[in-house]
């Protein structure tokens, strides 16, 4: 069984690259049946948080399958850049990672190669639903890791902003995607508009251009997408699934009332 490389689960990297404008979502509920919902929208990518939110191995496994299932690319935003989550991203079917805290030039080739086949990376199974559980050739599937596997690299810390042009030359990571929040609580800051958290990001941006590396970012509010696209983002996942939950039953109360 061939992946077609027209997919838009497989051209989401190659998309992502052209730092065309991409906008998708967290999903912080280990339900394949919000996945499968969310695969009916036309969002661009939807992120399972498995830092933040219960995500096991089999609710992540099923999510994957239902965010591939729909053909909507998916990322996984593990809970640490051990290579034991992102093998297991990955091999259940995600079209990349997202690690956060990355801190450094070596963290960033230690991911690099935990999420590519070859010396020193990703051990190689082809009974997984990445391999198409036995029906892909070994160098098909290798060939097509290679070309589509997304790694991004979340900047969230004051130590990573100190080494950022560094972090992103690192081949192997494709995006640098800057962690306002944590920022924001790293730097003291009281709000994510302070000028020290602004600043912050806009020094990921700045490396972004400079590298020629794409920039994301978490936004509360998609009215905020236009400012920072003109700094150089094109990345953005806005909001989450339960704040979808939460905007939406807010706004039926008040219509029902008004």
């Amino acid at each position: 069984m061939q992946t077609s490389k027209d997919t838009p689960r497989c051209q989401f990297r190659q998309t992502l690259l052209n730092r065309e404008l991409l906008v998708g979502t967290f999903q912080k509920t280990p339900s394949a049946m919000v996945s499968e919902v969310l695969g009916l929208t036309e969002l661009d990518v939807v992120c399972l948080d498995a830092e933040h939110a219960p995500f096991g191995r089999a609710e992540l496994d099923a999510c994957l399958l239902a965010l591939r299932a729909a053909g909507m690319p998916s990322l996984v935003r593990v809970s640490s850049a051990s290579a034991e989550q992102i093998v297991n991203a990955l091999d259940c079917g995600a079209s990349g990672v997202m690690v956060p805290h990355l801190c450094s030039v070596a963290v960033a080739e230690k991911i690099s190669r935990a999420a590519q086949f070859g010396r020193g990376g990703r051990g190689y199974a082809g009974s997984t639903r990445a391999a198409g559980y036995g029906t892909k050739k070994m160098l098909d599937h290798q060939e097509d890791s290679a070309a589509t596997t997304t790694v991004i690299a979340q900047i969230e810390d004051p130590e990573a902003l100190e080494s950022i042009d560094e972090i992103a030359k690192v081949e192997g990571i494709h995006c640098l995607f800057a962690g306002r929040v944590d920022l924001a609580v790293a730097l003291g800051a009281e709000t994510l508009n302070d000028a020290a958290v602004i600043e912050a990001v806009e020094t990921v941006c700045a490396a972004g251009r400079k590298q020629s590396r794409p920039v994301g970012m978490f936004l509360a509010d998609r009215a905020e997408i236009p400012r920072w696209q003109a700094r150089g983002a094109s990345f953005f996942l806005v909001a989450s699934d339960h704040s979808f939950m939460l905007s939406g039953a807010a706004e039926l109360h008040r219509s029902a009332r008004s």
